[in-house]
């Protein structure tokens, strides 16, 4: 083999195994979000609900997030959660964006969220969007390039 089909070979190969890594880690976040749609719901009732604010050094500018505590039932049990997504409640510079998401979730509004049937200490109010599963193909497109690369570098 020449210097440039070997070169040809491992190039087409790593760019379909990047593309087949990310494929799968699409393919996953799809499934988690098609599970968790699929989660039973249940009423809640926010408990608290205030902005949380952090400072990792002096040198980087203040974060906040929502801070929420509710309260439901699961299986005549109560419980608490905290979560707004699957991920947490996510941090931010902004301030602003924060108090304008903290008025949806005023102490004592009832809100439905979603209960992991296998764990119902894991729940969310906003289930993970299915968007990944919609955009499979752009990875996809990697694969195929990269194994079609690597055999015309080898038919060569």
């Amino acid at each position: 083999m020449k210097g440039a089909t070997v070169f040809l070979v491992i190039f087409g190969l790593l760019t379909a195994g990047i593309g087949a890594l990310f494929t799968t880690l699409m393919w996953d976040s799809y499934q988690r979000a098609r599970a968790m749609h699929a989660w039973p719901q249940t009423e809640a009732l926010i408990l608290s609900s205030e902005i949380e604010e952090r400072q990792l050094s002096e040198f980087i500018p203040k974060e906040y997030r929502v801070k929420l505590l509710y309260g439901y039932e699961w299986n005549s049990k109560p419980e608490t959660g905290e979560k707004i997504s699957f991920r947490g409640n996510p941090w931010a510079k902004e301030k602003a964006k924060i108090e304008t998401s903290i008025k949806d979730y005023p102490v004592g509004k009832r809100i439905q969220i979603h209960v992991n049937p296998d764990d119902s200490d894991i729940t969310v109010i906003k289930p993970d969007t299915k968007a990944a599963g919609y955009s499979l193909w752009f990875p996809l497109l990697f694969v195929v390039g990269g194994l079609g690369i690597t055999i015309r570098a080898i038919q060569l």
